[in-house]
């Protein structure tokens, strides 16, 4: 071997640095592809907007909904009891005894009262 087949092979403590500098770059930034992808989908999952917010608004549709199809139910009845009410004299006599306690004439009224014991 001559000096000048010496000169050509790189030296070993030149390379290092520079691959240790590009590892610690690659790292740094694969560290910092993790620390950004776990605030996304953390974001994703408990943020305003996110995974459990949409789980809560779907609840809450679903007791609007019932509460919505209950109130309908009701509003058809009253809207039926108030058609009964102008159209049948006998919806109206059973309304007027069951709200005020009304008898007709000849019949007897008999209050039964509960007595607690003491």
């Amino acid at each position: 071997m001559t000096e000048s087949d010496d000169n050509l092979e790189p030296a070993p403590a030149a390379i290092a640095p520079k691959a240790t500098l590009a590892s610690r770059g690659r790292r740094l930034l694969r560290h910092a592809l993790v620390f950004i992808t776990a605030v996304i989908i953390i974001d994703a999952i408990a943020g305003e907007k996110g995974l459990l917010a949409l789980l809560q608004a779907r609840k809450e549709y679903s007791a609007l909904e019932r509460s919505l199809e209950r109130a309908r139910t009701e509003n058809a009845e009253l809207r039926d009891m108030a058609r009964r009410l102008r159209e049948d004299p006998a919806a109206i006599e059973e309304q007027a005894r069951r709200e005020l306690g009304l008898i007709k004439p000849g019949e007897v009224l008999f209050i039964v009262k509960d007595i607690s014991k003491k």
